[in-house]
């Protein structure tokens, strides 16, 4: 019914606790396709002794190369996720909904069968997700996103959706940018917060926060964001903790900025977050505003 794309890199600590979350799902993959990044620690072992136990776990073995948050990242899934098509084409293997699921991801033994259901419910939904929880410290933290965006790290698209979204983007962002994609195009898109997905450490922190939210300013720029966004946005970063962040992803955009690096070349999503997105965000705080004066 559905097949799974995971990217690993270095992932020892993580991998082992990620692949029992899924051989525990109550609805299980036809196919896993765990891509191994060059990894230099025992990630390839762990994945080959994860081979020998299930014949629906497959792997892909590349070369070595210094770990990339950006464009290379999203290679690393479109080369798991095109051979997972490939391989089930070939076999005959019929599947509805494709999935991501990061190497630090542990799942609750019904994530994908509460999904399946929510896209049984409304054929228009294209794209889902749980919510996000982050272990940081000794505690669990929910991500808190807004309910339209479904996250990268533990997703589900109907397959009709992701063909006529143009299948697996090369683009910072990946996961954002196809969330926009299926929206234009009228699929609805949405994180439930009941299904929980727990990651092992925090969103873009595999190299440290500061490196992680600076890349995320590299990636507002090569997305076009419109500069007062991302003043915005980096001014609400300074109050979560830890407070740099603000700090890192300003100085991501930037230094993007001064230099002149390379935009996206896709006018739609440009266009969308250079004029669409101020406007909805515009709309959303005057709605809020309004509610909140009819309550006084």
């Amino acid at each position: 019914m559905y097949f799974i794309v995971t990217p690993a890199k270095n992932e020892e600590e993580n991998l082992p606790s990620t692949i029992r979350s899924i051989e525990r799902q109550t609805i299980k993959p036809i196919l896993w396709v765990i891509v191994d990044d060059g990894s230099t620690d025992s990630t390839p072992q762990i994945i080959e002794s994860a081979k020998k136990k299930h014949e629906w776990i497959h792997s892909i073995h590349l070369n070595e190369s210094a770990r990339d948050l950006t464009i290379h990242c999203a290679s690393v899934y479109k080369i798991g996720l095109d051979s997972g098509i490939k391989y089930c084409e070939g076999n005959k293997m019929e599947y509805e909904y494709i999935a991501t699921v990061d190497a630090d991801i542990n799942l609750e033994n019904t994530y994908f069968e509460n999904l399946i259901k929510e896209f049984e419910k409304n054929p228009n939904l294209g794209i889902a997700s749980g919510e996000t929880w982050s272990i940081v410290g000794d505690r669990v933290m929910p991500a808190k996103q807004r309910e339209n965006l479904p996250s990268g790290g533990h997703r589900l698209w109907r397959k009709k959706c992701f063909e006529e979204t143009g299948g697996f983007l090369l683009t910072h962002s990946w996961d954002s940018v196809l969330n926009v994609k299926a929206a234009l195009r009228g699929w609805k898109v949405k994180r439930f917060e009941e299904y929980k997905a727990i990651q092992r450490r925090m969103t873009s922190s595999a190299e440290g926060l500061w490196k992680g939210w600076r890349i995320r300013g590299e990636s507002a720029y090569y997305l076009d964001f419109h500069p007062l966004y991302v003043v915005a946005r980096a001014i609400r970063y300074l109050f979560e903790k830890p407070y740099y962040i603000g700090l890192a992803y300003l100085v991501g955009y930037v230094n993007s900025y001064i230099n002149r690096k390379e935009k996206s070349d896709d006018e739609e999503i440009r266009n969308y977050y250079r004029y669409t997105r101020p406007q909805e965000i515009k709309k959303f705080y005057l709605n809020r505003f309004k509610k909140l004066f009819i309550k006084l």
